[in-house]
C-alpha cells in the first residue's frame, strides 16, 4: 500500500471520527432539555462542536467542511428533539423542519470557523451562536425558535439570566460556558504545568454559573406581591382522542370544559375548593364560535355563572370580514364576552400553509392545515379588573409576544395551550421550560392550561408549585402574586440580542479582513513551523481565551 493511501486512510478515519463527535455533540444539546432535568449537558455539547470546529492542526481545512460539521450536529440536536411535529401527520414534516433547521447549526459551524484565528475567540463564537439563534427565529415564514439553548435552562443554575436579558442572554452564556469549556480543554492538553493561558477560559466556565446562583435572590417569588394576590382556576378538560381530528370533536371538548368547571363550582360551594378570580381555559376548548352559536354561548355563560368567575376561552371566532382567529375571550358571568387576544404569531403548516397549492403536492395533511389571521394588539386582556398577558401556545416560544404585553401593563401572564395535536410526545415539557423561562424573564406569575396537558402555576422565579397530569381531566387552583415592576429584560427588549447579533457580524468582518492581510504576505519559503494546512485553517490552541 503507498503511503499516499496510508494519507488518504487516515484522512477518511479524521473525517469520520470528527463527524461522529459532531453527531454526538448534537445529541447532547438534545439531551439537555426537557423532560431530561440535564441542562448541563448543553455546554458540554457546545464545547465538543468548537473542538471539532476548531482542531488544531487537524481540523476542517476550508469554511464548508465547518458547515458539514454544524450541520450533522444541527441534525443530532434538532431530529430527536422535534419528532411530535410528524406525531399525527407522517414523518415528511418532521424531517424536513429538522433539515431546514439544522442549517442554521451548520452556519454556526461554518462563521465559527471564519472567527476562530480571532483573539478572544471563545467570546466571538458564542456571539456567532447567538447570531444563527436570533436569524432561525425570523426566517423562514416568521422563524421557528424551538430549541434554543435557553429553553433547555428551566432547572439550570444560568436560568436566574434571564430576568437581565432574557431568553439571548441565557443563551449566550450556556454558549460562552461551552466555547470556555472548548478553550480550557485546549490550554490544559496543550501544557504540561499550569500555565496562564488557563486562566481566561477557566474563569470563563467559573463565572457565568457564579452570577448565576448571585442573581437567584434577587428574583421574585411567589410570595412578593407588588399588587396583591389573586386565585386562578386552569382548567383541563381533556379531549375524546388525541390527533389532528380532534377539532372534529368540537362539542365534546367544549363539554368537557364545561363539565370540569361546573365541577371546580361543585367544590367552590362545599368549601372544598378557594373561590377563583380568574377561570382560564386552554386554547381550543371551544372550537364552536360563541358569537354565531348560542348554545356554545349559553354553555360558556352557565359555566362562568357557576364558578362566578370570568373566564379566559380559548375559541375560534370567523369574524365578520371572514377572516378565522384563534382568539382567547374573556367571558364574564353578568355582562358576557369582554376583552379579546387575537393570536399574533401563528405556526406556519399547522395554523396555517404557506404555499398551499405546492405544498399539497408533497402531504395528503396539507388541506388539513389552518387558514387562520394573525391579530394585533398588545396581548393584554382585562379580567376582573385584571391585567392578564397572553401568549396563546406557539406565542410563547417569541421573545416579543410577552414583552409587549408586560410592558403594556401585565400583572399576570396566561398561556393556554393545546397539546393534544401531539400525543404523549415531549413537546408539552418543552413547551412549559419557555414558560417558566419566561416567568423569570419577565418577574411575573404563570398559569399554563393545556386542553390534555401539561398545565402548570409557574412562579415568578420559575419554580412550579403545581401541576397535571398528561390526559387526565384536571383543575389547578392556586393563589398567586400580581406584579407590577418590570425587570431589566422588560425593559430592554430585544436590545441584548441585537448587540450579541451585532458583535458577531463585525467578528466575521474583523476575521475576513485579517485573512485578506495574511494571503498578502510572502508565502514561507520553509514548511518548518508553518501552517501547512492553509490559511482558512482555525487554530484554537492560539487564539482562543
Amino acid at each position: 500500500m503507498s503511503a499516499d493511501a496510508d494519507t488518504r486512510g487516515a484522512r477518511v478515519l479524521r473525517v469520520l471520527g470528527r463527524s461522529g463527535t459532531a453527531l454526538v455533540a448534537g445529541l447532547l444539546l438534545f439531551a439537555s432539555f426537557p423532560p431530561r432535568p440535564l441542562w448541563f449537558l448543553a455546554p458540554v455539547g457546545i464545547a465538543l462542536l468548537v473542538l471539532v470546529l476548531t482542531d488544531r492542526g487537524r481540523g476542517p481545512r476550508r469554511l464548508r467542511a465547518g458547515f458539514g460539521y454544524g450541520y450533522l450536529a444541527g441534525l443530532g440536536f434538532l431530529l430527536p428533539l422535534l419528532p411530535w411535529v410528524g406525531e399525527y401527520v407522517g414523518p415528511v414534516p418532521w424531517l424536513a423542519l429538522s433539515g431546514v433547521e439544522a442549517l442554521f447549526v451548520g452556519l454556526f459551524g461554518l462563521v465559527a470557523v471564519a472567527v476562530a484565528r480571532l483573539s478572544f475567540a471563545s467570546l466571538w463564537i458564542a456571539c456567532v451562536w447567538s447570531l444563527t439563534e436570533w436569524l432561525r427565529s425570523i426566517v423562514p415564514f416568521g422563524g421557528f425558535p424551538w430549541g434554543r439553548l435557553a429553553f433547555g435552562q428551566s432547572e439550570g443554575v444560568l436560568l436566574p439570566l434571564a430576568s437581565v436579558g432574557g431568553a439571548p442572554l441565557v443563551s449566550f452564556a450556556v454558549a460562552l460556558a461551552g466555547t470556555g469549556l472548548a478553550a480550557l480543554v485546549v490550554a490544559v492538553l496543550g501544557t504540561r504545568r499550569p500555565s496562564r493561558r488557563w486562566i481566561a477560559p477557566a474563569a470563563t466556565v467559573a463565572v457565568l454559573p457564579v452570577l448565576g446562583v448571585a442573581l437567584a435572590p434577587t428574583i421574585p417569588g411567589a410570595d412578593d406581591a407588588e399588587n396583591g394576590t389573586v386565585t386562578v382556576a386552569a382548567i383541563q378538560g381533556g379531549v375524546p382522542r388525541l390527533g389532528l381530528d380532534f377539532n372534529a370533536q368540537r362539542r365534546a371538548v367544549l363539554d368537557n370544559h364545561v363539565r370540569q368547571t361546573l365541577e371546580l363550582a361543585t367544590d367552590v360551594d362545599a368549601g372544598v375548593t378557594p373561590q377563583p378570580d380568574l377561570v382560564i381555559w386552554p386554547e381550543n376548548a371551544s372550537d364552536i364560535d360563541p358569537f354565531r352559536n348560542p348554545d356554545a354561548a349559553a354553555s360558556i355563560t352557565a359555566a362562568a355563572r357557576a364558578v362566578d368567575a370570568p373566564i379566559l376561552v380559548g375559541t375560534v371566532l370567523v369574524r365578520a370580514d371572514g377572516r378565522t382567529t384563534n382568539t382567547v375571550v374573556v367571558w364574564d358571568p353578568d355582562s358576557g364576552p369582554g376583552d379579546e387576544h387575537d393570536k399574533k404569531i401563528i405556526q406556519p403548516f399547522g395554523e396555517y400553509l404557506p404555499y398551499r397549492d405546492f405544498f399539497r403536492h408533497f402531504s395528503e395533511y396539507a388541506d388539513r392545515a389552518g387558514n387562520f389571521s394573525p391579530g394585533s394588539g398588545d396581548g393584554v386582556v382585562r379580567a376582573a379588573g385584571i391585567p392578564v398577558g397572553v401568549a396563546t401556545c406557539y406565542e410563547v416560544a417569541f421573545d416579543r409576544a410577552l414583552t409587549e404585553a408586560v410592558r403594556a401593563g401585565a400583572e399576570l401572564i396566561a398561556v393556554p395551550t393545546n397539546n393534544a395535536t401531539f400525543g404523549d410526545t415531549e413537546m408539552t415539557y418543552q413547551q412549559l421550560a419557555m414558560s417558566r423561562l419566561r416567568a423569570v424573564e419577565h418577574g411575573r406569575a404563570v398559569v399554563v392550561a393545556a386542553t390534555s396537558g401539561v398545565s402548570a402555576i409557574v412562579a415568578p422565579d420559575g419554580t412550579v408549585s403545581d401541576s397535571s397530569v398528561l390526559f387526565e381531566p384536571t383543575t389547578l387552583v392556586a393563589q398567586v402574586p400580581l406584579r407590577t415592576s418590570t425587570t431589566l429584560a422588560t425593559r430592554l427588549g430585544s436590545i441584548p440580542e441585537f448587540a450579541l447579533a451585532a458583535a458577531a457580524a463585525l467578528a466575521l468582518i474583523a476575521a475576513a479582513l485579517q485573512t485578506a492581510v495574511r494571503r498578502r504576505r510572502p508565502a514561507v519559503p520553509s514548511t518548518e513551523g508553518a501552517d501547512v494546512h492553509g490559511t482558512d485553517q482555525p487554530r484554537l490552541g492560539e487564539r482562543i481565551e
